[in-house]
């Protein structure tokens, strides 16, 4: 996953420096980037020797977003469970990592975070629910995240907040973008 954000970073860079002529969009996912091509009269530049030539340097993150959290979530007892932590411990080494958006996808808005200290990492719940509100913080495998509006979801949640992380009158609209740091703070 790692080696994808690098990636993706590079090509952001190489994009801005006028390297990429003919790519129009480049979107990361959890281990692969996905490299957009205009037309076919749009000149296109050598993406395998680009790719091959690639040595990503050091990301560029982005400003640290702080996200506060009531951590009263429905399933924080079953992750203490699943775990072997107790509740405050959860919610404890859950606000003291440092989170990045690896990537953005299911809803608008909903960033999957990586950071996710290991002992945290625990399943999806065994039946999703038909409605989860905006605002809930979950954990899933490896990552957690925050429902940016009321959907369906399986993940374990641990909190809310009342955090806007999508606002079409916003811009961006998105609060979270790949690269953005995440810190979640207990309210």
């Amino acid at each position: 996953m790692a080696e994808a954000r690098a990636a993706y970073a590079e090509l952001v860079r190489l994009r801005a420096a006028g390297r990429l002529p003919g790519v129009v969009e480049l979107v990361p996912a959890a281990r692969t980037v996905l490299v957009e091509l205009g037309t076919v009269s749009d000149p296109l530049p050598d993406l395998a020797a680009l790719l091959a030539e690639l040595a990503p340097g050091a990301e560029q993150p982005r400003p640290a977003v702080q996200i506060p959290v009531r951590y009263d979530g429905p399933d924080l007892a079953e992750v203490a469970a699943l775990t072997g932590l107790d509740t405050g411990e959860v919610v404890r080494r859950h606000a003291a990592a440092a989170y990045t958006v690896a990537f953005c996808g299911f809803a608008p808005g909903f960033g999957y975070l990586t950071g996710l200290p290991a002992e945290l990492q625990v399943p999806r719940r065994p039946s999703p629910r038909t409605a989860v509100p905006a605002g809930s913080v979950g954990v899933a495998g490896e990552f957690t995240g925050v429902y940016p509006r009321r959907s369906p979801g399986g993940w374990q949640l641990l909190g809310r907040t009342d955090a806007v992380l999508w606002d079409a009158d916003r811009d961006p609209p998105a609060l979270l973008a790949p690269g953005t740091g995440v810190r979640f703070v207990p309210a």
